[in-house]
Protein backbone atom coordinates (compact mmCIF):
# COMPACT_ATOMS: atom_id res chain seq x y z
CA UNK A 1 0.00 0.00 0.00
CA UNK A 2 1.50 3.33 -1.16
CA UNK A 3 0.92 5.55 1.81
CA UNK A 4 0.66 9.44 0.50
CA UNK A 5 1.83 12.21 2.89
CA UNK A 6 1.00 16.38 2.26
CA UNK A 7 3.43 18.43 1.45
CA UNK A 8 1.90 21.85 2.46
CA UNK A 9 3.51 25.17 1.78
CA UNK A 10 4.73 27.68 4.26
CA UNK A 11 2.80 30.96 5.39
CA UNK A 12 4.11 34.29 6.97
CA UNK A 13 4.35 34.50 11.09
CA UNK A 14 1.10 36.24 12.48
CA UNK A 15 3.20 38.85 14.29
CA UNK A 16 4.76 42.30 13.24
CA UNK A 17 7.75 44.20 13.36
CA UNK A 18 6.79 46.57 16.19
CA UNK A 19 7.26 43.55 18.37
CA UNK A 20 10.78 42.59 17.29
CA UNK A 21 11.56 39.95 19.62
CA UNK A 22 8.07 38.03 18.98
CA UNK A 23 9.05 38.22 15.33
CA UNK A 24 12.58 36.64 15.88
CA UNK A 25 10.67 33.66 17.97
CA UNK A 26 8.48 33.31 14.90
CA UNK A 27 11.31 32.84 12.25
CA UNK A 28 12.30 30.82 14.49
CA UNK A 29 8.78 28.72 14.34
CA UNK A 30 9.21 29.18 10.47
CA UNK A 31 12.77 27.55 10.22
CA UNK A 32 11.48 24.44 11.84
CA UNK A 33 8.52 24.18 9.34
CA UNK A 34 10.93 24.71 6.80
CA UNK A 35 13.28 21.86 8.20
CA UNK A 36 10.13 20.13 8.90
CA UNK A 37 9.19 20.14 5.59
CA UNK A 38 12.36 19.49 3.74
CA UNK A 39 12.16 15.62 6.04
CA UNK A 40 8.16 15.15 4.97
CA UNK A 41 9.46 15.90 1.27
CA UNK A 42 12.57 13.33 1.37
CA UNK A 43 10.21 11.02 2.84
CA UNK A 44 7.15 11.52 0.02
CA UNK A 45 10.51 11.56 -2.63
CA UNK A 46 11.38 7.97 -1.34
CA UNK A 47 7.81 6.70 -0.87
CA UNK A 48 6.16 8.07 -4.17
CA UNK A 49 8.60 9.07 -6.62
CA UNK A 50 9.19 12.80 -7.65
CA UNK A 51 5.75 14.70 -8.72
CA UNK A 52 4.84 18.35 -8.29
CA UNK A 53 3.82 18.39 -4.55
CA UNK A 54 7.53 17.73 -4.62
CA UNK A 55 9.33 20.16 -6.67
CA UNK A 56 6.69 22.77 -5.20
CA UNK A 57 7.83 21.79 -1.58
CA UNK A 58 11.55 22.06 -2.60
CA UNK A 59 11.04 25.34 -4.20
CA UNK A 60 8.90 26.51 -0.76
CA UNK A 61 12.32 25.29 1.10
CA UNK A 62 14.61 27.31 -1.12
CA UNK A 63 12.71 30.12 -1.14
CA UNK A 64 12.43 30.03 3.19
CA UNK A 65 16.35 29.59 3.24
CA UNK A 66 17.43 31.99 0.11
CA UNK A 67 15.29 34.83 1.01
CA UNK A 68 14.19 34.84 4.90
CA UNK A 69 16.87 32.96 6.84
CA UNK A 70 19.12 35.16 5.66
CA UNK A 71 17.59 38.37 6.76
CA UNK A 72 16.98 36.77 9.70
CA UNK A 73 21.11 35.71 10.25
CA UNK A 74 21.16 39.95 9.79
CA UNK A 75 18.20 40.70 11.98
CA UNK A 76 20.49 38.67 14.82
CA UNK A 77 24.03 40.35 13.68
CA UNK A 78 22.52 43.57 13.41
CA UNK A 79 20.27 44.08 16.43
CA UNK A 80 20.79 41.11 19.01
CA UNK A 81 24.46 39.90 18.99
CA UNK A 82 25.67 43.39 19.67
CA UNK A 83 23.30 44.08 22.61
CA UNK A 84 24.55 40.78 24.14
CA UNK A 85 28.20 42.03 23.34
CA UNK A 86 28.24 45.38 24.81
CA UNK A 87 25.70 45.03 27.66
CA UNK A 88 27.24 41.53 29.17
CA UNK A 89 30.85 42.16 28.77
CA UNK A 90 31.30 40.61 31.64
CA UNK A 91 29.54 36.98 30.94
CA UNK A 92 32.26 35.50 29.70
CA UNK A 93 29.73 32.44 28.46
CA UNK A 94 27.58 34.74 27.10
CA UNK A 95 30.47 36.25 25.01
CA UNK A 96 31.57 32.86 24.12
CA UNK A 97 27.77 31.72 23.02
CA UNK A 98 27.38 35.21 20.69
CA UNK A 99 30.84 33.79 18.92
CA UNK A 100 29.00 30.65 18.49
CA UNK A 101 26.08 31.95 17.23
CA UNK A 102 28.13 33.93 14.47
CA UNK A 103 29.81 31.08 13.75
CA UNK A 104 26.74 29.09 13.15
CA UNK A 105 25.52 31.38 10.74
CA UNK A 106 28.58 31.17 8.66
CA UNK A 107 28.54 27.58 8.79
CA UNK A 108 25.00 27.08 7.84
CA UNK A 109 25.13 29.74 5.07
CA UNK A 110 27.96 27.23 3.35
CA UNK A 111 26.07 24.08 4.34
CA UNK A 112 23.03 25.54 2.57
CA UNK A 113 25.16 27.11 -0.49
CA UNK A 114 27.12 24.06 -1.08
CA UNK A 115 24.97 21.08 -0.61
CA UNK A 116 21.33 21.70 0.44
CA UNK A 117 20.24 24.11 -1.76
CA UNK A 118 22.13 22.78 -4.59
CA UNK A 119 20.32 18.95 -4.27
CA UNK A 120 16.96 20.92 -4.29
CA UNK A 121 17.68 23.05 -6.69
CA UNK A 122 18.56 20.07 -9.11
CA UNK A 123 15.19 18.36 -8.19
CA UNK A 124 13.46 21.48 -9.19
CA UNK A 125 14.36 21.18 -12.57
CA UNK A 126 14.24 17.77 -13.19
CA UNK A 127 18.00 16.96 -13.36
CA UNK A 128 17.39 14.23 -10.52
CA UNK A 129 14.17 12.44 -9.37
CA UNK A 130 15.84 11.74 -6.03
CA UNK A 131 18.58 12.19 -3.21
CA UNK A 132 22.01 11.09 -3.01
CA UNK A 133 23.62 9.76 -0.09
CA UNK A 134 25.75 12.22 0.07
CA UNK A 135 22.98 15.03 -0.26
CA UNK A 136 20.46 13.38 2.71
CA UNK A 137 23.84 13.22 5.10
CA UNK A 138 23.86 16.83 4.27
CA UNK A 139 20.48 17.38 4.49
CA UNK A 140 20.56 15.80 8.09
CA UNK A 141 24.20 17.88 9.08
CA UNK A 142 22.15 21.38 7.85
CA UNK A 143 19.66 20.41 10.31
CA UNK A 144 21.23 19.19 13.21
CA UNK A 145 23.22 22.68 13.07
CA UNK A 146 20.22 24.41 12.66
CA UNK A 147 18.23 22.79 15.96
CA UNK A 148 20.98 23.34 18.12
CA UNK A 149 21.74 27.01 17.47
CA UNK A 150 17.59 27.59 17.82
CA UNK A 151 17.92 25.78 20.91
CA UNK A 152 20.72 27.87 22.50
CA UNK A 153 19.27 31.40 21.06
CA UNK A 154 15.77 30.63 22.60
CA UNK A 155 17.06 29.25 25.70
CA UNK A 156 19.68 31.87 26.60
CA UNK A 157 20.45 34.28 23.74
CA UNK A 158 16.58 36.00 23.20
CA UNK A 159 15.78 35.98 26.87
CA UNK A 160 19.36 37.81 27.80
CA UNK A 161 18.80 40.12 24.68
CA UNK A 162 15.18 40.65 26.24
CA UNK A 163 16.33 41.80 29.64
CA UNK A 164 19.02 44.23 28.27
CA UNK A 165 17.26 46.20 24.94
CA UNK A 166 15.22 48.63 26.05
CA UNK A 167 11.55 48.89 24.30
CA UNK A 168 12.65 52.37 22.90
CA UNK A 169 15.75 50.22 21.44
CA UNK A 170 13.12 47.53 20.21
CA UNK A 171 10.87 49.69 18.39
CA UNK A 172 13.94 51.04 16.32
CA UNK A 173 14.90 47.19 16.27
CA UNK A 174 11.43 46.49 14.48
CA UNK A 175 11.26 49.30 12.24
CA UNK A 176 14.79 48.79 10.43
CA UNK A 177 14.01 44.74 10.63
CA UNK A 178 10.96 45.95 8.30
CA UNK A 179 12.84 48.05 6.33
CA UNK A 180 15.20 45.47 4.99
CA UNK A 181 12.50 43.40 3.55
CA UNK A 182 11.17 46.38 2.06
CA UNK A 183 14.40 47.46 0.19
Amino acid sequence: MNTRISLPGLRSPGVGFEQPFEMLDACHDRVQRSLQLLVDLRVYLRANGCDDSVRQAARDVQRYFDIAAPLHHQDEELHVFPALKQRCADDAHLQSLVLQLQQDHEDMHRLWSDAVRNALAAIVSGAQDRFTESQESAFDVFAQCYARHLKMEDEVAYPQARLVVSEDEQQTMGREMAARRQG
